[in-house]
């Protein structure tokens, strides 16, 4: 049956709808219980449980730490998330961390005494743009601050050091700052910022800036990865070729965790030709059994802060999690050991 909440109380408006569309779930705002008062009673199957409620519009990955961190200091009282909408993402991050979802999209999820409760959404909404969304060029901001998050940027340095605009860092810092992940100090010239949530900078940005790739499949042989890894990187530095090893193959030259490398993934510049590429490095093209694939996005954004490993051009560790994280190879097992043993937050 549909949700049947008590409409006399000051509760928000978007949230009653969307609470009203959990089968099965009785929802009393704003009760008393002694002379403490809680946001609101959830009632299912004849228990109930006391919980606070957070509102949001829109839910992202920073957005779920800052709902962590609000939970944090509500003493054991549990916290449901109510919003209009909320990203794969972030749902994943409030679940690892025990805050109870419900969205206007029909996904739910609540572990509360007396309650487990799933729900996969089916509803689609038109896609909403956030500004500045972490991206290309924004995305290359970003990355310059999670590579450094201890430092205090002035806009030109961050500017300068992204290789962007001065007005796209400061529309990516302002987006930040009121996403909570950035805080700043000072006024006028002197004005500084710097990164308050480092793990929340990265989900946010991982989660955002995933490029379309025109992907290029060959066949190099060599006898082990570890081979064909050196002669890719022979082959593109002795013909002044810009490139970055990403995935499982530029893991296994910066930490030892990956076990198998049956596909090496590498950046190379947007403007090469693939083919070319492909006979420079003496290697086939194939429709199928590739050990090698050329990837190439509309700008060179993913070769950012390239980093030498074992003598090989790899992506910045932060672009390497990101594009292990969207491998369906095992990629997001060996992202989290990447993020866990190189990245540390």
């Amino acid at each position: 049956m549909p949700s049947n909440v008590n409409q006399g109380a000051a509760f928000h408006a978007e949230a009653l709808r969307i609470l009203r569309d959990i089968p099965g779930i009785d929802v009393v705002p704003e009760a008393r219980v002694g002379n403490r008062r809680i946001d609101a009673t959830v009632r299912f199957a004849g228990t109930e449980t006391e919980v606070a409620i957070e509102f949001k519009a829109r839910a992202n990955a920073a957005a779920a730490w800052q709902i962590i961190q609000y939970a944090g200091q509500l003493e054991g009282t549990p916290l449901l998330l109510v919003a209009d909408e909320t990203t794969a993402d972030a749902r994943e991050i409030l679940r690892e961390h025990g805050i109870a979802l419900v969205d206007g999209l029909g996904n739910a999820h609540m572990e509360l005494p007396g309650l487990l409760l799933h729900l996969q959404g089916d509803k689609r909404r038109p896609r909403r743009e956030p500004p500045a969304r972490l991206i290309g060029k924004a995305g290359a901001v970003a990355q310059a601050l999670l590579l450094d998050p201890e430092r205090s940027w002035q806009i030109n340095e961050l500017a300068e050091r992204a290789r962007v605009s001065a007005g796209l860092a400061h529309r990516v810092v302002a987006r930040l700052d009121r996403e909570g992940v950035m805080t700043s100090e000072g006024a006028g010239p002197q004005r500084v910022r710097r990164v308050a949530n480092p793990t929340a900078l990265l989900d946010l940005w991982a989660e955002e800036d995933r490029p379309r790739a025109r992907r290029t499949p060959g066949y190099l042989l060599a006898r082990s990865p570890e081979q064909l890894l050196m002669k890719l990187g022979e082959t593109l530095d002795g013909r002044d070729i810009e490139y970055a090893v990403t995935g499982a193959g530029a893991a296994s030259l910066v930490v030892p965790f990956v076990t198998a490398v049956p596909v090496v993934n590498v950046w190379t510049t947007a403007g090469a030709d693939p083919n070319e590429l492909l006979s420079a490095l003496g290697a086939e093209a194939v429709d199928s059994g590739q050990n090698v694939v050329l990837l190439q996005a509309k700008q060179d954004t993913p070769l950012a802060f390239r980093e030498k490993a074992s003598s090989v051009w790899v992506t910045n560790r932060f672009r390497m999690y990101a594009d292990l994280l969207a491998d369906p190879r095992r990629g997001t097992e060996q992202a989290k050991n990447l993020r866990s043993e190189v990245i540390g937050y």
